[in-house]
């Protein structure tokens, strides 16, 4: 039989393996990462995995760690994810609104609506007078996001709403922002059907 200690690092051990846990919503278990983390943390380094604890911004998530020299490179258990263009657009452009939010000097959540969603998106979209379809590409590249988990849907709200998660800082940072942001015209060139 299991200990309290035992029960509560399997438990953390097991909501890291189905994504980003967050201390907002997953207390219990960050609870055990805050006070008794030592054994999830070994138990993912002996399977090359790092534990990735954020504690400014209130989340943990897993990492593939990188082999050591002379090491042959285990599995991932983190599987890489293709993005279509529109959700890695939608990705930078949501880590951009973040930053403007932070700098902005505003507190709480980053709340979007489908509207001004569409409306960042829109400007690398080839120019178009079916809105049905505009709607289709923004709602398939935002359900693609919501999978990856950087969006969160609200619920009971007038429109569709979505939270920007903090976690998207994780994985678009300032240096794939620099990097996404110089391809980006030519991407939406590409896009809009220019030479």
């Amino acid at each position: 039989m299991r200990t309290p200690e035992e029960q509560a690092s399997s438990t953390a051990i097991i909501k890291l393996m189905q994504g980003v846990i967050y201390r907002e919503t997953n207390e219990d278990v960050w609870r055990t990462l805050e006070r008794n983390g030592a054994p999830v943390l070994d138990h993912f380094a002996r399977i090359g995995v790092r534990v990735i604890i954020d504690e400014v911004e209130g989340y943990a998530y897993l990492k593939t760690s990188a082999p050591e020299e002379g090491e042959d490179p285990l599995p991932r258990l983190v599987q890489r994810r293709e993005l279509s263009y529109n959700a890695s657009l939608l990705l930078l452009l949501l880590r951009k609104r973040l930053a403007e939010f932070e700098a902005g000097g505003e507190e709480g959540k980053l709340v979007l609506e489908r509207d001004a969603i569409t409306e960042m998106l829109r400007l690398f979209l080839p120019d178009s007078t079916d809105e049905v379809r505009i709607v289709k590409r923004v709602d398939a590249s935002i359900t693609q996001v919501v999978k990856l988990g950087f969006l969160e849907e609200l619920r009971g709200a007038h429109q569709p709403s979505w939270e920007v998660k903090r976690i998207i800082k994780a994985y678009v940072d300032a240096e794939t922002m620099a990097d996404f942001a110089r391809k980006l015209a030519a991407y939406a060139a590409v896009e809009a059907g220019d030479e």
